[in-house]
C-alpha cells in the first residue's frame, strides 16, 4: 500500500513536538516495518535519519491509496479525490468545535471518545517499548507529567490532587514537562517550589525512561474530557503503576491491573495504600498487548482499507447513477 502520512511538526517528535506528533512518527515507523510504502510530509527533517523505507516528501504525487493527514484541522476538509482519514487525539469540543462536525473519516484516539461523536473508528496510541525501562524496583516518589504551563497543569491535569496526595501521604512528587519557554517553565517550578514537590522540566530519552521505570506510580488526576493520556502507556511499558482520575478515557486505557481509577480524594488515598496489589510484570504486559506501536500500525492499515473500499463503493454509486440517468 502506497501510504501518504502528513504531520505538521519538525521531525522528530519527541524533541520538537508534542504527544500526537510523536504518534505520527511512530506510526510512520510501524507501518513501514510492516512492508508499506510510507511517504512522510512534515514540517521540517533536519540532519535527523528517518527509519529504514520512510521516505521524505513535500507533499502529494497523486498515485497514494491513502492519505492520512493530520495537517488540516478537523474543521477543514480536504480537497482531493482520493480516500482520506485524520487521527484526532482530543474531544471536538476541546477545539472549538461542535462534535456534530465529525466526519466520517475520523478515526479517534479512543473508543470513549469515538462514541462521543458517534463513531466506531478508533486506535489506540502506540508506544516503542525500547524506549523505556522496565523495572520491577521503585524509588519513594510519585511522578507527575504535563505538556504545558502551570495554567494548564492546574486547570486541565489536576497537579493540585497531585499536590494534595503527595502532601497527605508524605511521598515526594517529581513533576516533568512544561514548556519551550522558560518563563512559563519557572512559573512552573516555582508553583512546585510552593507545594514541596520537584520540578525536573522537560525529560527526554534515557532520562524520560529513568524517571518512569523508577517512579512508585504516576499520578494522572486529569480533570478533562481525556483522550487516550499517552503517559498511563509509557509509565505501564515501565512496570508503573497509575493512579487516574475517572474522566475522558481513562477508564479505558487503564486496565485494572495496571492501576487505580478514581473519582475523588478519599479514592485517591485509597490506590495509594493499595499500590502494592499491582503487579509490575502486569502492567508490562498490559502495554505490550494494547500500546505496541505495530499493533497501532496494524489497525490502522484496516482503518486505511476500510476508507478505500469505501471510496471505491462511492464511486461505484456514482457511476451507476450516471448510467441511469444517461
Amino acid at each position: 500500500m502506497r501510504i501518504y502520512l502528513s504531520s505538521g511538526h519538525r521531525y522528530p517528535a519527541w524533541r520538537y513536538g508534542v504527544a500526537a506528533h510523536a504518534v505520527h512518527d511512530r506510526l510512520a515507523r510501524g507501518l513501514a516495518e510492516l512492508g508499506h510504502e510510507v511517504r512522510y510530509h512534515v514540517e521540517d527533517f533536519g540532519n535527523e535519519k528517518l527509519p529504514d523505507d520512510v521516505i521524505p516528501v513535500g507533499g502529494l504525487k497523486g498515485d497514494e491509496d491513502i492519505i492520512h493527514s493530520n495537517r488540516f484541522t478537523a474543521a477543514v476538509t480536504p480537497e482531493t479525490e482520493l480516500p482520506w482519514i485524520r487521527s484526532v487525539h482530543s474531544d471536538l469540543l476541546e477545539q472549538g468545535l461542535p462534535r456534530e462536525q465529525s466526519r466520517p473519516n475520523f478515526v479517534f484516539v479512543s473508543e470513549t471518545i469515538a462514541r462521543l461523536h458517534a463513531s466506531d473508528r478508533f486506535v489506540w496510541n502506540g508506544i516503542d517499548p525500547a524506549d523505556f525501562i522496565y523495572s520491577e524496583t521503585k524509588d519513594n516518589y510519585f511522578l507527575f507529567l504535563v505538556a504545558g504551563n502551570a495554567h494548564k497543569a492546574r486547570m486541565y491535569k489536576g497537579i493540585d490532587i497531585a499536590f494534595r496526595i503527595a502532601r497527605q501521604t508524605g511521598i515526594k512528587l517529581m513533576v516533568a514537562g512544561g514548556t519551550d519557554n522558560w518563563w512559563e517553565n519557572d512559573e512552573l517550578g516555582k508553583l512546585c517550589r510552593e507545594n514541596d514537590a520537584e520540578f525536573v522540566g522537560l525529560i527526554y530519552g534515557q532520562r524520560k525512561a529513568e524517571i518512569f521505570a523508577a517512579a512508585k506510580a504516576l499520578l494522572f488526576p486529569t480533570q478533562v474530557n481525556e483522550a487516550f493520556g499517552l503517559p498511563v502507556a509509557e509509565a505501564l511499558m515501565s512496570g508503573t503503576p497509575v493512579i487516574a482520575s475517572d474522566r475522558g478515557a481513562m477508564p479505558e486505557v487503564l486496565d485494572p491491573l495496571g492501576g487505580f481509577i478514581c473519582a475523588d480524594d478519599p479514592d485517591y488515598l485509597n490506590a495509594v495504600e493499595n499500590l502494592g496489589q499491582i503487579k509490575s510484570a502486569d502492567c508490562r504486559q498490559i502495554a505490550l498487548s494494547r500500546y505496541h506501536y505495530l499493533d497501532m500500525a496494524q489497525k490502522y492499515v484496516r482503518e486505511y482499507e476500510r476508507e478505500i473500499e469505501t471510496w471505491a463503493n462511492r464511486a461505484e454509486t456514482v457511476v451507476s447513477d450516471i448510467a441511469l440517468s444517461a
